[in-house]
């Protein structure tokens, strides 16, 4: 999640993902991986991503900019749920703008578009999270009105230890 300096205003349309933008949403996934230095734990694919956003049971949706025909943007986001204020949450977990389209105002509509779904849903809050270094991208959410909260810490069990801390014996 990185903006850019400020250009030239760009026609585009926002609008929710579909089955026949998995490529575009993959190839933009990929060029996030690069930017964050984390192509190493890139697995993603049209056919691994596809049931999660349009299978029976999706766990995240996806929204897309369109311009000139040609998918140029996404977020993807899923609800999750805060037990203090005992109302669902949106959480970002990624948005992705192309670096050359960068600062004609893309990111902050796929985020006031976001923002106006979590209200529209009845959510408490809207989250995302952003690395310490991209200082940017810090700058932009916070005159957005962000808050970036320094005392909070992700953690995270995954791939193999997730299997064995799961498979762990000992049920309450």
């Amino acid at each position: 999640m990185s903006p850019a300096s400020s250009a030239e205003p760009l026609p585009f349309s926002i609008r929710a993902a579909e089955p026949r933008d998995l490529e575009a949403i993959v190839r933009l996934i990929s060029q996030l991986a690069e930017f964050e230095e984390l192509t190493h734990l890139l697995e993603v694919t049209p056919e691994t991503l596809g049931p999660h956003l349009f299978g029976a049971r999706p766990v995240a949706e996806a929204l897309v900019v369109d311009s000139g025909g040609r998918v140029v943007a996404f977020a993807l986001f899923f609800t999750n749920f805060s037990t203090f204020l005992a109302q669902p949450g949106l959480y970002l977990e990624d948005l992705f703008v192309e670096p050359a389209l960068r600062g004609r105002g893309i990111g902050e509509a796929l985020l006031t578009r976001l923002a106006r779904l979590a209200a529209e849903r009845g959510c408490g809050r809207f989250e995302w999270s952003v690395l310490d270094w991209n200082v940017d991208a810090i700058r932009f959410y916070e005159r957005m009105g962000a808050t970036v909260i320094p005392d909070w810490r992700i953690c995270r069990i995954a791939g193999e230890t997730l299997a064995a801390f799961g498979a762990k014996s000992g049920d309450a």
